[in-house]
């Protein structure tokens, strides 16, 4: 039932790093150093670049990440890549589901098998749940570090936390589970290559998360939506006593689940993964479920198919593109935010959109290791020269100096109406929401119904004007942002040009920017 292949043999790529390491505090120099500089540094490091020969056995790798830039960059990149050691894939997951589910518990024990927390502070965490009569919780207190989540029991900001196989590093983005909480739910998806639902097979949670209005359902539609591609639905708590490892009741939530993710967009075959584990126990996550345990399943643990996955399709050879996520102050100008396009290497000159402020990029850190270089689905912080932490907001875009987009206040976007409230059933030009896209959070206005789009032929309706449309149309129409923004065309840059609009606490459209008018179009009023 798996499409995710054995696992290979550990590659023997890898091996040089520690090696190529070594070097690295000699080369700095040349890299801040002009180009002209470049050609003395080189008989410096002969023995150096011998070392860096094992790194060759995946060229591929490195010309993927080189198309495109220009020669003298391409020099550059090549260098810091004989410097630069791990060359494992970054992913980030984000783990999505109901409240309750486990998400919180499921992301402390992959930090527990993979030695990112000692045993002492697991026994710190195990004290202070039993003294809160919550003796289940003390995983998730890995991932849920205020006094309030542990208290409630509820996570309310994005959790993150990194760890590493031996094929892949990735970043965990633990959503919060309850209604309440979705917008930072979309921020944690909105920054997610892959998508982790977990379900509670416990009798009675799974249906009260699956039921209309239940956040299963929501969360799988957001995440379609900002672009997670590919799902591994965790059954999570199958050795709770209700359940016991029980095929019938793992079937039946396959069966209930299979229908509705193919019609949230998913192909269920080639993109979605169902597999059985315990959260509190640690079972099938580092290794498959034993055959005396679970004599039904013969499948892959969860490390072994997050592993498993294809490589990303990545935008390297375009403008840099990197959505301002938070930013703080440390001797400097920092800004923290996913790399989503083009690569970027310390010393670019770049330009903060939508504000049109050029920039530089002083120091580039990942995690806590500074670099001298970075390739999209990084999550990375920069150190920048020419602006103040004072002038920089979330929702602001680190743009390449040579392509750095527009500020927009008016775009025609596509839209999939989901589910309108009941007070506001009809969508009219004039209707106002609250849109989500990458980091950005704005109110807007929809100034104009352009034409509907039949669902069968994806073609325009043709005859009437379209003055309004109901729940489960998909319309083509005008958006008017209060304050210039930098949102892209979806064929351009997809992680920049989908978006979801919510209204009351509730999402009613899904969306992809189509275009950018040319005729000025006034924002305050509403068009006819």
């Amino acid at each position: 039932p798996f499409s995710v292949p054995p696992p290979p043999p550990p590659a023997a790529a890898p091996a040089p790093a520690p090696p190529a390491a070594e070097p690295k505090p000699e080369p700095a120099a040349p890299i801040a150093a002009p180009a002209p500089a470049a050609p003395t540094a080189e008989p410096k490091p002969k023995p150096a670049k011998a070392e860096p020969k094992p790194a060759k056995e995946a060229p591929e790798a490195v010309d993927e990440a080189l198309a495109g830039l220009s020669l003298k960059d391409k020099k550059r990149i090549e260098e810091l890549m004989a410097e630069e050691c791990d060359e494992r894939e970054h992913l980030n997951i984000v783990f999505i589901g109901h409240v309750d589910a486990g998400k919180s518990t499921l992301g402390g024990q992959i930090l527990y098998l993979t030695g990112s927390v000692d045993e002492r502070t697991i026994q710190k965490y195990e004290r202070e749940a039993k003294d809160k009569n919550r003796e289940s919780w003390y995983m998730a207190y890995i991932m849920d570090t205020n006094e309030e989540e542990r208290a409630k029991g509820k996570t309310v900001e994005c959790g993150r936390a990194c760890f590493a196989t031996e094929k892949k590093r990735y970043t965990i983005l633990d959503a919060p589970g309850h209604k309440l909480y979705v917008p930072n739910m979309i921020n944690g998806a909105a920054q997610a290559d892959i998508g982790v639902l977990v379900i509670a097979a416990r009798k009675g949670e799974f249906e009260t998360g699956f039921e209309k209005g239940g956040q299963t359902r929501e969360h799988a539609q957001l995440a379609k939506t900002l672009g997670v591609s590919k799902l591994v639905v965790v059954v999570n708590k199958m050795d709770d006593p209700s359940v016991q490892w029980s095929k019938e009741r793992y079937d039946e939530v396959e069966s209930k689940l299979a229908p509705f993710l193919k019609q949230c967009g998913y192909n269920v075959k080639r993109d979605v993964i169902f597999t059985p584990v315990s959260g509190l126990m640690g079972y099938g996550i580092k290794d498959p479920v034993t055959k005396e345990m679970c004599p039904w399943h013969g499948g892959p643990s969860l490390f072994h198919i997050l592993d498993g996955l294809e490589p990303q399709d990545r935008n390297r050879d375009i403008a840099v593109r990197m959505p301002v996520l938070d930013k703080h102050r440390d001797m400097g100008t920092m800004i923290l935010g996913k790399l989503e396009a083009g690569t970027l290497v310390r010393g670019d000159d770049l330009m903060l959109m939508p504000n049109r402020v050029p920039i530089k990029c002083a120091a580039l850190y990942r995690e806590a290791d500074e670099i001298q270089y970075a390739l999209p689905g990084e999550n990375i912080r920069i150190r920048v020269t020419g602006v103040e932490e004072d002038s920089v907001s979330t929702g602001f875009v680190v743009c390449g100096m040579q392509n750095p987009g527009r500020g927009v206040k008016v775009f025609e976007a596509q839209l999939a109406i989901l589910d309108l409230l009941e007070h506001k059933a009809l969508f009219t030009a004039g209707y106002k929401a609250v849109m989500h896209c990458h980091t950005l959070t704005e109110e807007i206005e929809v100034t104009k119904l352009i034409h509907q789009i039949d669902p069968k032929t994806k073609q325009p309706m043709k005859g009437k004007k379209c003055a309004f449309v109901k729940s489960g149309s998909i319309v083509v129409c005008r958006i008017a942002i209060a304050l210039p923004c930098l949102v892209e065309r979806f064929a351009d840059y997809p992680q920049l040009g989908r978006f979801t609009l919510r209204d009351e606490g509730k999402t009613i459209a899904i969306g992809k920017v189509m275009e950018f008018p040319k005729k000025k179009a006034h924002v305050t009023t509403t068009e006819a």
